[in-house]
C-alpha cells in the first residue's frame, strides 16, 4: 500500500501555470478564454486605479497566488484581487485577499462547477474575504456579488448598472458594461 504524499506551498512554487492548493493536492486550472480573461484584467485595472488613488492596498491580476492557512486550503489564485496585507515580494500574498474575483470560463457551469464555487467562496470567508464577485458573461445577472456578512444573498449587477464591492474596497465603482469592451 503507498501513501500519496501531500503537496506544500513550496512544491506548489514549483507548478508552471496557475493552480491552488486544495486538500493536500495541487489543483491546475486551464487558462482562461478571451472574454473572461480580458473581463478579470478589466477589474483589476480598475482596482489598482482606485489603489493608486487612495494610496491604500493593492490590486492584482490572474494568476497571483495567495497563501493561507485552513486546514483543507493553503492558497488562492483568483482572476483579480484587491488585498491590504503586507508585501511579499517574490513570494505568495500572505492571507487571502479582502475582495477576490472568480469570472466563470467554459467548464465552470453546471451543478458540480456552482458546489466548487460555493466551496471557494466558503473557504475565502473563512480566510478574511468581505467580497467575493462570482462573474458570468454569458448570464443576465454578470456579477453576483457575495459578502462575507450575507454569503447566501448577493447582490446581483447588471449592463447598464455600476457594481461595487462594498465594505471591502469602499467608494470604487466600476461599470458592469467595461467588461465587455
Amino acid at each position: 500500500m503507498s501513501m500519496k504524499t501531500r503537496a506544500t506551498i513550496e512544491d506548489l512554487y514549483k507548478v508552471e501555470g496557475k493552480a491552488e492548493l486544495v486538500n493536500g493536492e495541487i489543483i491546475k486550472m486551464p487558462p482562461a478564454g478571451e472574454d473572461p480573461g480580458a473581463a478579470g484584467f478589466e477589474i483589476a485595472v480598475r482596482l489598482r486605479e482606485y489603489a493608486q488613488r487612495t494610496g491604500q492596498g493593492r490590486a492584482f491580476p490572474d494568476g497571483v497566488g495567495f497563501e493561507v492557512d485552513l486546514p483543507h486550503r493553503k492558497a488562492f489564485s483568483p482572476d483579480a484581487a484587491y488585498h491590504l496585507g503586507p508585501r511579499t515580494g517574490m513570494r505568495f500574498a500572505q492571507g487571502a485577499p479582502i475582495f477576490a474575483v472568480e469570472v466563470r470560463s467554459e467548464n465552470d457551469y453546471g451543478p458540480a462547477a456552482e458546489k466548487k464555487m460555493q466551496d471557494k467562496r466558503a473557504d475565502y470567508f473563512a480566510c478574511g474575504t468581505l467580497v467575493v464577485w462570482d462573474v458570468d458573461l454569458q448570464s443576465e445577472d454578470v456579477i453576483k456579488s457575495y459578502k462575507a456578512s450575507d454569503p447566501d444573498h448577493p447582490v446581483v449587477f447588471r449592463r447598464g448598472e455600476l457594481a461595487d464591492a462594498e465594505p471591502a474596497v469602499p467608494g470604487w465603482r466600476m461599470a458592469v458594461d467595461a467588461l465587455f469592451g
